[in-house]
């Protein structure tokens, strides 16, 4: 008699366990196009590159082309072209000297920009030259402040500077600064031009935003 009711207990725990898991395996199952509302929803895929990899999420940034400075290391090379092909640092007055094309300005000049004017230059040697230029070393990028202010010099861009940040570094003016006749002398390409910069108009708002560029020199009146 024992043995017969421990056989039936068991029989009913078997079944009992037999329909839950099947309930919780059509429980777990992704809903078809017929599934009733409620019904659980397959998770959303997760994007993936070509190369199969997940993709990243993360925003581009992109910023203006490296403007080439005095005391830079420049990585030319000319294809097929030994002579030609050269580690050189830009000099004080910003130019470099390469063989057959002489001096070429680079301060200024984005890479880009430079392979351009040697392209140009080589043409009259080569009829289709291939030029590469790399810049390999930097020098920290400063700007430079004279005239009627506290604290007159040379000081460091870090980021993104207003002249009017520019010149509160520089310890803000003197009792007789003549705030509205600053320049901003800059080189470039085709040699120094200045820029007039109203500090009255500036912190009023009124016209265009003025940035410091690396090179400039700030003169105070």
């Amino acid at each position: 008699m024992k043995t017969s009711t421990i056989a039936r207990l068991s029989l009913v725990i078997l079944l009992s366990t037999s329909v839950t898991g099947a309930q919780a395996q059509t429980a777990s199952r992704p809903a078809g196009p017929g599934s009733s509302p409620g019904a659980a929803s397959p998770a959303e895929p997760t994007p993936v590159g070509s190369s199969g990899t997940v993709a990243p999420r993360t925003a581009t940034s992109t910023s203006a082309d490296y403007r080439i400075v005095a005391g830079d290391k420049l990585n030319i090379q000319v294809y097929k072209d030994t002579q030609l092909s050269q580690l050189l640092q830009v000099r004080p007055d910003g130019k470099i000297t390469l063989p057959l094309v002489g001096d070429v300005r680079a301060e200024g000049r984005t890479s880009a920009e430079l392979r351009d004017t040697l392209v140009e230059s080589l043409k009259e040697y080569n009829n289709n030259p291939v030029v590469t230029v790399i810049v390999v070393e930097t020098v920290p990028p400063v700007f430079y402040v004279m005239g009627e202010v506290n604290a007159p010099g040379t000081l460091p861009i870090k980021g993104q500077i207003s002249a009017v940040q520019a010149l509160a570094m520089a310890g803000g003016f003197k009792d007789f600064a003549k705030k509205k006749d600053i320049i901003i002398q800059r080189k470039g390409p085709a040699g120094v031009t200045t820029v007039p910069f109203n500090y009255n108009d500036a912190i009023k708002g009124k016209g265009p935003m003025v940035y410091v560029q690396p090179g400039d020199t700030i003169i105070v009146p």
